[in-house]
C-alpha cells in the first residue's frame, strides 16, 4: 500500500476531483481527449491504534508517531471528594429517615378492610288502613317521636269509645252489686235482730212453761195454763228456729253477691283491657321515630293502603360505629379501650378520633351462613380476618355518615411516644 493512500485513510473528507481546466493548455491544442477525472471513495477513518491495523506499512523511525503512555488513574475520593460526602450524607439522612418512620410505624396497625355499621331497620304499621299524610321526605333527619306517617284512624277511634262503653257498664254493674250487698247487709241485721228477740221470747216461755207446770203439779195451778204455757215455749222455739234460718239465707245472699261483684269486676278488667287494646290501635296510627336518625329509602304516600308490617321506610339510627376486618396477626397488642384515628374515603380532609369497643371472638367467616370447613385433605392456611368494633368519640354532625362506607382506621397499639414524636417535641 503506498503512502499516498495511508494519506488518504486520515482524511475524513472525500479528495477533490480535478476539473478538465486543470489539463494543459498543450493537450487541449493538440486535440488530445480530456483526461476522464479520478473518483476516489472515501477513506474509512483510522482507527485509535494503527498497530491494530496488519496492513498498516513500516514507516521510518524518523516518521513514526510519538505514542505516549496513558495517564495514571486516580482513586474516585481524590477527584470527587464533595460528591461523595453528600452522597454519603444523604444516606446516612435516609438510613436515619427509614429508621425513624419503622420505629413510629411500628406503633399503629391500620387496615382499608372496614365500613361504618349500624343497626338500620324497617318502619311498619301494627295497624292497617289508608295513609293520610307522611309529615317527612327521603333523607331527612328526625328525633325521637317524630312522626313518620299517619294512617287513617276513625275505625281505631269507634273501637275506642265502644271499649269505653263497656267499661263504664261493667263499673256500673259493680256499683250495683255492691249497692245490694249493702241492702243485704241491712237484712241480716235484721234478721240477726229478730234471732234474738226470739231467744228472749224462748227464755220467758221456758220460765213461764216451768211455773206452771211445776204448779199444776203441786195442785196449785190448772192444768190448762200448764198446757197453755207448753205451747208457747214450743212456738217460741219455732219462731228462734226460723229467725236463725233466715239470718243463714241472708248471709248466704251476701256470699252470692260478692261472686257477683268478682266476675263483675273480671268483666270491668277484661273491658279495660280491651280499651287499652283499642287505645294502643290508635296509637298505632301514628307511626313516628323510637330514636334520633335520618328517614331513607322512603316509600309511603298519601292514599297507600298500609298492612301490617308493610315496609314504610329504612330508618338509619345516629347511634353508628365502624366494623374493621384486620388480619389475625395484628391483634397481638390490640386491646379494648385503645385510641384509634378514622379517614373516611368520602370525606378525606377529615379525621375523627374514636377508641377500640371490642373485639369479636373469633373469625368473620366463623359466623358466617356457610362457615368455611376446614377438616378436609386439601387444607390451605390463609390469613383470616377478625371483625373489630370502633366507636366514635366525636362524630361529625354536618356530614352525611351511614352503613357501608368505606374507613380506615389506624388503631394505636403502643402507648410510649416514638422517637419521631420525641424529637418533635423537643423541636
Amino acid at each position: 500500500m503506498s503512502e499516498v493512500n495511508v494519506l488518504e485513510r486520515r482524511e475524513p473528507a472525500l479528495r477533490k476531483v480535478e476539473s478538465p481546466q486543470s489539463v494543459p493548455a498543450v493537450g487541449r491544442a493538440l486535440n488530445a481527449k480530456p483526461l476522464k477525472p479520478e473518483i476516489k471513495a472515501r477513506a474509512p477513518l483510522p482507527r485509535e491504534d494503527p498497530g491494530e491495523w496488519t496492513d498498516w506499512p513500516a514507516q521510518p523511525e524518523e516518521e513514526q508517531p510519538q505514542v505516549t503512555g496513558k495517564k495514571p488513574r486516580t482513586g474516585l475520593l481524590k477527584r470527587r471528594p464533595v460528591v461523595l460526602a453528600i452522597g454519603a450524607m444523604l444516606l446516612a439522612a435516609a438510613v436515619g429517615a427509614g429508621y425513624v418512620y419503622l420505629n413510629y410505624a411500628d406503633r399503629f396497625q391500620s387496615t382499608d378492610d372496614a365500613f361504618i355499621a349500624a343497626r338500620q331497620s324497617a318502619l311498619a304499621p301494627k295497624v292497617s288502613g289508608y295513609i293520610t299524610a307522611v309529615p317527612v321526605t327521603d333523607n331527612e333527619h328526625v328525633a325521637a317521636g317524630d312522626v313518620i306517617a299517619h294512617i287513617d284512624d276513625r275505625d281505631y277511634r269507634i273501637a275506642l269509645e265502644q271499649a269505653e262503653a263497656q267499661v263504664a257498664a261493667a263499673q256500673a254493674g259493680i256499683e250495683n252489686i255492691d249497692a245490694q250487698l249493702e241492702v243485704q247487709q241491712a237484712q241480716i241485721n235484721a234478721n240477726e235482730a229478730q234471732v234474738e228477740q226470739a231467744q228472749a221470747a224462748l227464755v220467758f216461755a221456758e220460765q213461764q212453761n216451768a211455773r206452771y207446770q211445776d204448779l199444776a203439779q203441786k195442785g196449785s195451778g190448772t192444768i190448762q195454763n200448764a198446757q197453755q204455757y207448753s205451747s208457747q215455749l214450743r212456738q217460741q222455739q219455732a219462731a228462734l228456729a226460723s229467725a236463725q234460718a233466715t239470718l243463714k239465707l241472708s248471709q248466704r245472699q251476701i256470699e252470692a253477691l260478692k261472686a257477683q261483684r268478682n266476675s263483675a269486676v273480671a268483666s270491668l278488667a277484661q273491658a279495660k283491657a280491651q280499651r287499652d287494646q283499642a287505645q294502643l290501635n290508635l296509637s298505632y296510627t301514628t307511626v313516628t321515630a323510637a330514636q334520633p336518625g335520618r328517614v331513607v329509602n322512603l316509600s309511603a304516600a298519601v292514599g297507600q293502603f298500609a298492612q301490617p308490617g308493610t315496609n314504610l321506610t329504612m330508618f338509619v339510627p345516629d347511634r353508628i360505629w365502624v366494623t374493621a376486618n384486620f388480619k389475625e396477626i395484628q391483634l397481638d397488642r390490640m386491646r379494648p379501650g385503645e385510641p384509634v384515628m378514622l379517614r373516611i374515603d368520602a370525606y378525606p380532609g377529615r379525621q375523627i378520633r374514636g377508641h377500640v369497643d371490642s373485639i369479636q371472638p373469633g373469625s368473620g367467616t366463623a359466623f358466617s351462613l356457610l362457615p368455611a370447613q376446614n377438616a378436609t385433605g386439601n387444607y390451605v392456611k390463609i390469613v383470616q380476618r377478625v371483625p373489630v368494633k370502633i366507636v366514635m368519640d366525636d362524630p361529625p354532625t354536618d356530614v352525611a355518615l351511614g352503613p357501608g362506607m368505606s374507613v380506615v382506621p389506624t388503631v394505636r397499639v403502643e402507648p410510649t411516644p416514638s422517637l419521631y414524636e420525641r424529637l418533635r417535641g423537643w423541636l
